[in-house]
């Protein structure tokens, strides 16, 4: 008999990255944290890739990705369980852009535009981020961040940034 069980009523699309300890490994474990999170599927997966860290040179290369979602989380519990994942991967919040053994972020819940303090939706640099754009455009390519435009487009925009994918083990 087929389930009768609700659809979660929202998309959201959330970035990962790591550079420290086995960036690639704290990235795919946070992909089943994520599809066991509360009242919400883990709908899509990218690849890794591989990108230079923003702010200080002097840190190793990130391995980011993104997921996309369905929830019936509210923007702000959504962020409170991915701070929680965060911090059960020993995330310190040290200096902006310093190493980290995990970030989650949200990119985009729905077509929702907010700012507050503690959640600014879209997220607002992700079109500037081929490391972000990149993994979008893979599981999303006729995603249009609110506000920016296609994200294959603003990723042709991100001229001289690189983001590869990560070869499988």
């Amino acid at each position: 008999m087929p389930s009768t069980a609700a659809q979660p009523a929202h998309q959201a699309y959330v970035a990962l990255g790591s550079n420290l300890d086995d960036p690639a490994s704290h990235v795919r474990r946070a992909f089943g944290e994520l599809a066991a999170l509360p009242a919400s599927r883990l709908l899509a997966c990218s690849a890794l890739y591989r990108s230079a860290p923003v702010g200080p040179a002097d840190q190793p290369d990130f391995i980011n990705a993104v997921a996309r979602m369905a929830t019936d989380l509210t923007p702000v519990g959504l962020l409170a369980a991915l701070l929680a994942i965060e911090q059960a991967h020993g995330r310190v919040r040290a200096a902006r852009n310093a190493p980290r053994t995990l970030d989650l972020d949200i990119l985009m819940y729905d077509d929702l535009c907010c700012s507050e303090p503690e959640l600014i939706l879209p997220h607002p640099r992700m079109h500037q981020r081929a490391f972000v754009l990149r993994p979008l455009a893979e599981i999303a390519p006729d995603c249009r961040v609110p506000g920016r435009g296609m994200a294959v487009e603003l990723l042709a925009a991100c001229v001289g940034q690189v983001a590869e994918p990560v070869q499988s083990e």
